[in-house]
């Protein structure tokens, strides 16, 4: 059946003909709670088919009361298998999902879909009136992790909103839940705050930007950017809570925030450096300009953490990302204010005064029903109480973060980091970072050995991240994301076993069949024989070395 990701269990059901068809009489009975999940049927698969998916309930006297697509929330799946586990049953008559919650359900719908074959995922009928069939099978699965994420970095290079809600149908397309929207950054700042109307009137904006790696000499001198209104910040969280998917915000403190700095100068250390001077970044790397440690920066923060908040409600957004990665502290060094504020507060150094900032941060989350997370560097100085850890710079973070007893998702960059190139060929466009190709992706292992049982309960799941300082568009973000993303997937869902005895020929056979499912939704990924010749970019200044691409030693960080 090609699926992917690869489900737990499948078994045929005896049938005369082995299909069990779909036609214009096929109706959708949903259940309490599923109505969802049948109106996203009606959307994409009715769209695709041409087939009306009728409402049961409306059906009276139809005649037919077996060509019925059954969606029920069973309490006993939830039991044996969790929330998002779902039994997907075909057999000539009837086809019956059930999960043990409505994602669950909707997952199982997903599968469905796949079964339905490629053309299933085109916007319109390429055939009308053929005939629509599915395996008669049963299809019992469940994911390994909860935390099955993407992160999309929309700060260095602005996707449109139109962008982002295409993504989160690919997300839901590959049974992924979390969406990581990295919202700020030095490069802009991308969503409408409204009593701090110049962070998208200045910081969402700049004047040209680098063209390639850091290194490079080339510029693209045309102005860069964009911005989510609060409006469509609603609309994305409400698309995304639709297909069961997790939004989580991140709004880059203490460091990342030259965007910030150049809207209102006050937040950076002024007395150390001339923050009106700044503009929004037009490069790459790591930003010396931080967050002045003072109230008035926590006050405006916490002003900014209020609006978010009321964008990202807490059902559909418990966690809320705060960055803290990257953070030089040369300033607070040089900074007699900064200096101060550590004497102030008794703490021993710079880390510490960064540790400070994000406690204070977790604090007032807490207080308000949400959870703070943040990369790696937040364990420096001592990590706050209620903190998840992003383990990013490799899995170390991760392990001390779980052995002290905290939550943690797995996103180490030598792994699962998609700006990273795909092959080593010269003809890759822009390449940057480690080569990871799509089976060093397969071969993933998200919880590192190191752990205990009880401390590996700690590693929520995983996400593969998308940093997009080399991907100036849509195309490029499919080109490095696809097919990868497909073979992260099948690691963050199913449980597969070691990552030496993973069965990735079987995988790739089944990719065969994902490749055409891709192809109809328009995605632009990386085909397995190489990049096609418009996909490839002139390296700036024709030496892959001022790209970032090591030679020895770990990548850049970018």
């Amino acid at each position: 059946m090609d699926l992917i990701p690869d489900p737990r269990r499948t078994w045929p059901v005896k049938h005369e003909t082995g299909v069990h068809h779909l036609d214009g009489e096929t109706l959708i009975d949903a259940g309490p709670g599923t109505e969802g999940v049948a109106r996203w049927l009606r959307t994409a698969v009715g769209a695709a088919t041409g087939l009306p998916l009728g409402d049961a309930a409306g059906a009276i006297g139809s005649g037919d009361d077996e060509n019925r697509v059954l969606l029920e929330i069973n309490p006993a799946l939830e039991s044996e298998l969790g929330p998002e586990a779902y039994r997907l049953t075909a057999d000539g008559r009837t086809i019956r999902i059930d999960g043990g919650s409505a994602a669950g359900v909707f997952w199982g719908a997903q599968t469905l879909r796949q079964l339905l074959g490629p053309d299933a995922y085109r916007a319109a009928p390429v055939a009308p009136g053929r005939e629509w069939t599915v395996p008669t099978v049963i299809v019992e699965d469940a994911p390994r992790f909860g935390w099955r994420g993407l992160m999309l970095d929309v700060a260095r290079h602005f996707m449109p909103k139109d962008g982002v809600l295409r993504y989160l149908d690919l997300l839901a397309a590959h049974k992924l839940n979390v969406f990581h929207f990295h919202l700020t950054d030095d490069q802009g700042w991308r969503v409408e705050i409204k009593r701090f109307p110049k962070l998208t009137e200045i910081g969402a904006w700049r004047d040209r930007t680098k063209w390639g790696f850091r290194t490079s000499e080339l510029w693209d001198e045309k102005p860069h950017g964009g911005y989510y209104t609060q409006d469509d910040i609603r609309e994305i969280v409400a698309y995304a809570a639709e297909r069961h998917i997790t939004v989580v915000p991140e709004i880059d403190i203490p460091g990342h925030s030259q965007a910030a700095i150049a809207a209102y100068p006050e937040l950076g250390n002024s007395d150390v450096v001339d923050t009106a001077a700044l503009k929004v970044w037009d490069t790459w790397g790591i930003n010396p300009n931080l967050l002045a440690p003072t109230e008035n920066t926590l006050r405006f923060y916490e002003g900014v953490f209020e609006e978010l908040l009321e964008l990202f409600p807490a059902a559909t957004s418990p966690f809320i990302h705060v960055g803290g990665d990257e953070c030089p502290k040369d300033q607070w060094r040089e900074s007699p204010l900064a200096q101060a504020r550590i004497a102030e507060l008794g703490l021993a150094d710079e880390d510490e005064l960064q540790s400070w900032f994000i406690r204070h941060f977790d604090r007032w989350l807490t207080a308000r029903g949400r959870r703070l997370i943040g990369w790696d560097e937040i364990l420096e100085g001592g990590l706050a109480p209620g903190a998840t850890v992003s383990s990013w710079r490799g899995y170390g973070g991760g392990i001390a973060a779980a052995k002290a007893g905290h939550d943690v998702v797995m996103c180490p960059e030598q792994q699962v980091y998609l700006d990273h190139r795909q092959a080593d060929g010269d003809d890759e466009p822009m390449p940057i970072g480690y080569v990871r190709t799509l089976e060093d992706v397969y071969r993933f292992e998200p919880v590192p050995p190191e752990l205990s049982a009880e401390e590996a309960a700690h590693v929520l799941g995983t996400q593969a991240n998308t940093w997009t300082e080399v991907m100036q568009d849509r195309s490029r973000v499919d080109y490095q994301v696809f097919p990868r993303l497909a073979a992260f997937a099948e690691v963050a869902w199913s449980s597969l076993p070691a990552p030496g005895e993973r069965d990735f020929a079987d995988f790739e056979q089944r990719m065969t069949e994902h490749y055409r499912r891709l192809d109809a939704l328009g995605v632009e990924y990386r085909p397995p024989g190489g990049p096609l010749a418009w996909q490839r970019r002139p390296v700036p200044n024709g030496d892959p070395a001022r790209l970032g691409r090591p030679i020895d030693g770990p990548p850049p960080n970018v």
